[in-house]
């Protein structure tokens, strides 16, 4: 397989099926898994460290652990002992670090204060970049505060950490500050083709403010993946779900994509939250079958293949997909020799 390609797990599938397709997907050379943690369902870190201790060459990363959750020592500390769990494959470390700024209504029910996001997002970057150096750090910013800081290996391994630093970015100057800041942005998914091009445009602006090229900075993305050569149609539905589900709850995604007003209006005004599978049911009824195909692959596995390179083309490095239907395999299987 020449074309990276990743899965995303979320909390779709039981964990022990989930760590045997880890095995699977290494084996038909699958390059990663990113793990969600962006909702109060399953923490990233445990499942992460489980997915090392089952492979032993993919690559692993968060997509994405909110910075408000915990301290940037505390991240910095969690990520240096994946380091040393999963070990060195080629040469290099198997865990990424991808960050994200929450999103509400989650964040303000568990009383976090989501002021400043993109200041608050730089500090945790440059703070958790000088960690990995494993050198003492202080740092005084407006969120993050560092004295004398350092990841206090006594007994192991205590050479610089090469995790490289992702940020889960949507909106315009959070794109250009991952380009600017990072090792690479994980790409937001149910978004259109043309959203990514314009997505790619701004990373490739903050890049070469710091110096660098777009080749510089990773751009894989979140690609939600709905496949069934067995019921297409079936595949459509579950599809239709998860755009309801962010029409509801986050729709500056869906705006950045050009989802018209009135479609969101509708969908919000049957959607709670959180919402129950009837919620899901009855939001899907007014989803056109255009909408869904415009923000993810479904359908066929050839049809899903031509979605993918079309995003692949646009310029994401690294497809993550998020297979919706309960059997992964043939998801695996559909990209595992290439499209």
């Amino acid at each position: 397989m020449t074309q990276r390609v990743a899965l995303y797990l979320q909390d779709k599938h039981d964990i022990r099926y989930e760590l045997e397709i880890a095995k699977y997907a290494e084996d038909r050379g699958f390059s990663e898994i990113w793990q969600a943690d962006t909702r109060l369902a399953r923490d990233c870190i445990v499942m992460m460290s489980a997915l090392l201790t089952v492979t032993k060459k993919m690559r692993f990363g968060s997509g994405v652990l909110p910075i408000w959750t915990r301290n940037p020592a505390v991240i910095a500390a969690s990520w240096s002992t994946m380091w040393e769990l999963g070990g060195k494959y080629d040469d290099k470390g198997r865990v990424m670090l991808g960050l994200g700024a929450w999103w509400e209504p989650i964040a303000s029910r568990v009383g976090v204060d989501r002021r400043s996001p993109l200041k608050a997002m730089r500090e945790n970057v440059e703070a958790i970049r000088q960690l990995f150096t494993m050198q003492e750090v202080s740092y005084e910013g407006e969120f993050v505060h560092l004295d004398r800081v350092k990841l206090d290996v006594a007994f192991g391994d205590t050479s610089p950490r090469d995790i490289p630093i992702y940020i889960g970015a949507t909106g315009d100057k959070m794109l250009e500050m991952a380009g600017q800041l990072c090792d690479g942005v994980v790409l937001n998914y149910v978004v259109s083709v043309d959203y990514i091009k314009k997505a790619v445009a701004l990373v490739e602006k903050g890049a070469q403010k710091a110096g660098k090229t777009l080749v510089d900075v990773d751009r894989p993305e979140l690609l939600v993946c709905c496949l069934s050569d067995k019921d297409p149609g079936a595949a459509m539905a579950e599809g239709k779900k998860l755009v309801a589900y962010y029409l509801a709850t986050e729709p500056h995604i869906m705006k950045a994509s050009g989802v018209d007003d009135e479609l969101l209006e509708k969908v919000q005004a049957i959607m709670s939250w959180p919402a129950t599978e009837e919620d899901y049911i009855r939001a899907s009824k007014v989803i056109p079958d255009e909408v869904v195909r415009e923000l993810m692959a479904v359908g066929t596995s050839q049809e899903c293949r031509a979605k993918v390179r079309q995003y692949v083309d646009a310029g994401v490095t690294c497809p993550i997909l998020y297979p919706m239907m309960d059997d992964i395999k043939p998801v695996v299987d559909a990209f595992a020799d290439g499209f």
